[in-house]
């Protein structure tokens, strides 16, 4: 299966569709409803949808109102429904069924990739340069708390937030990708023998991984804010905000640095079971972003007047701050330069991606005349150009059925 990070964005390509107030099907929240007043009694009649404010959505914690209408695929919206969200089907929006089913086929696990050749390179005291060990520490040092900030994001902020039961399906399996994501970095580091402390705490001890974390932290912070509540035109912004700082930002600029540095050592022979990791990582990262950059389309489309001009200005110069913060880290990560690369082709190869994030999520190109320095890039998306992936599993490896629960 072809993953191409450049896939046109599907959600663009439907007819525009006038949201429809859906019927009552639920009273009000036992807990943490999003709504503006969460104090009625819980004797409280049910509020019709109908005559509800236009803020709240809701959390799938309802109380079930026995005989209520089924719920219909026009009830259904992305942010502030109050339909059911307990019910998966009718799906309104497809394409997330259908992530969740792509993300579903392509499960991996660290261990099923041989990094017995990486071990021997590494512990040759000749087998790779200092620059070139530079490379591997920072990178997995940055990903190893970039992938839990992300997975903390999503279950404790994201998930709350989109009331859509399809897309949680699909942010449900997300969130266990990044798990898997971290317990790959892990699995590098512990075959590597490298110093768990060191690596783990780089965000804290790195400057320029300290400045990309603290960056993202702000808007984990906003999301996470439990009096945070979607509804009214400021806080759906917020939200809006907040998804296009997380999916386009940080796991479609803030990872390609480190993507690039690793897998050009696997293309070089070198640190190759690495290289293969991080090979599944940016499959599942472009199929995060690309989920993302739906959602966000999605938004838009059922609030056309979220996207105002003043909006589209602050999020613009919020994706130059972040090329220019990824910038840093490419210097900082090769500061000579190594592996035939250097941070000027880093600059050109962000500032492209940059052009194409922003044409994805309807903005106007902020560097005209960006090129692509490395087009390997998107070959690599398609792991069947490379080798059956298949074909890599270890020998042990147990499926469900074989399994002994005992």
């Amino acid at each position: 299966m072809l993953t191409d990070w450049d896939d046109p964005i599907a959600s663009l390509r439907q007819a525009k569709q006038e949201p429809v107030t859906p019927p009552a099907l639920v009273e009000r929240t036992l807990a943490g409803l999003n709504t503006a007043d969460n104090t009625a009694p819980a004797t409280t009649p049910p509020t019709s949808s109908r005559e509800a404010p236009a803020q709240g959505g809701a959390n799938g914690l309802e109380e079930v109102e026995f005989g209520a209408e089924r719920i219909s695929v026009d009830d259904k919206q992305m942010i502030n429904c109050r339909a059911d969200l307990n019910q998966l089907v009718p799906f309104k929006y497809k394409w997330a069924w259908q992530k969740y089913l792509d993300a579903c086929a392509n499960h991996w696990m660290p261990q099923e990739i041989n990094m017995t050749a990486d071990i021997a390179l590494w512990k040759n005291p000749d087998g790779l340069s200092e620059d070139e060990r530079t490379v591997i520490k920072r990178n997995l040092g940055f990903f190893a708390s970039a992938d839990s900030l992300v997975a903390n994001n999503l279950v404790l902020a994201v998930y709350r937030h989109i009331t859509n039961p399809e897309c949680r399906q699909y942010l449900l399996r997300q969130a266990f990708e990044e798990a898997l994501h971290t317990h790959a970095y892990q699995y590098c580091v512990e075959s590597l023998g490298l110093d768990q402390a060191e690596v783990f705490n780089m965000y804290r001890e790195i400057p320029s991984i300290h400045d990309k974390a603290a960056w993202a932290m702000r808007f984990t912070q906003s999301l996470g804010d439990p009096t945070f509540h979607t509804g009214t035109p400021e806080a759906d912004q917020r939200l809006l905000r907040d998804l296009i700082a997380f999916y386009i930002v940080f796991e479609g600029i803030f990872f390609y640095v480190g993507f690039v540095q690793v897998l050009s050592m696997g293309r070089r022979n070198k640190m190759t079971g690495c290289a293969e990791q991080f090979q599944y990582i940016l499959r599942d990262e472009s199929m995060h972003m690309n989920f993302g950059i739906d959602v966000i389309n999605q938004i838009k489309i059922e609030n056309p007047h979220l996207w105002t001009a003043e909006f589209q200005q602050e999020i613009t110069a919020m994706l130059r701050e972040a090329v220019e913060l990824e910038v840093r880290y490419a210097c900082d990560t090769m500061p000579r330069g190594v592996l035939g690369l250097n941070a000027n082709m880093f600059e050109d190869y962000l500032q492209f991606i940059a052009n194409r994030r922003c044409a994805q999520i309807g903005l106007s190109e902020q560097y005209p005349g960006a090129g692509n320095p490395f087009p390997w890039m998107s070959e690599l998306m398609d792991l069947n150009k490379e080798k059956n992936f298949f074909e890599t599993r270890v020998t042990e490896y147990q499926t469900g059925g074989a399994l002994n629960w005992d």
